[in-house]
């Protein structure tokens, strides 16, 4: 059970970042920018900073009653929306180091792999994994966050010595 709930969590940190991601979009396409400086040097794609929505979509209701059938008390929701909003700011800066190391990359080696090297390949493939293995490690770590929220905070436990 503890394996189906970590992946219950690592599911709902991603749509806390589809979320927010789709509201960084959202953002970003009706702000009043100079598009061409907006791609310019330096600018990764992904705008100044995280945008961080926490409203559940569809899906995250689904995985949040998954997890918390219950549902949670005050406190409980509040250790749950600081993880979440954490993950969502460390994914959208993870994403930004992955993105300024393909750019680097590429505009170091060209943009065609078909031209690269087996070994300077390898080195891409490798840099590129390093950058995803903390991805991965901080994904399971936030769920594993979520997957310890206190229990005796969820509605109607905790209150028996009451």
């Amino acid at each position: 059970m503890h394996d189906q709930r970590l992946n219950w969590a690592r599911e709902f940190l991603r749509e806390a970042v589809y979320r927010s991601r789709a509201r960084q979009a959202a953002g970003g396409a009706v702000a009043s920018v100079d598009l061409d400086a907006a791609r310019g040097p330096g600018n990764c794609g992904l705008g100044e900073k995280a945008a961080v929505d926490l409203d559940l979509s569809e899906r995250g209701a689904e995985l949040f009653a998954q997890l918390w059938p219950e549902g949670l008390e005050e406190a409980a929701a509040a250790t749950v929306q600081t993880t979440l909003a954490s993950w969502v700011r460390r994914n959208d800066a993870l994403d930004r180091k992955r993105n300024h190391f393909l750019k680097e990359f590429r505009q170091l080696h060209g943009f065609d792999r078909r031209t690269w090297s087996p070994e300077l390949l390898a080195l891409y493939e490798t840099g590129l994994e390093d950058v995803n293995e903390v991805v991965d490690s901080g994904l399971d770590d936030a769920a594993e966050a979520l997957t310890a929220v206190d229990p005796g905070l969820a509605r109607g436990r905790g209150h028996e010595a009451d």
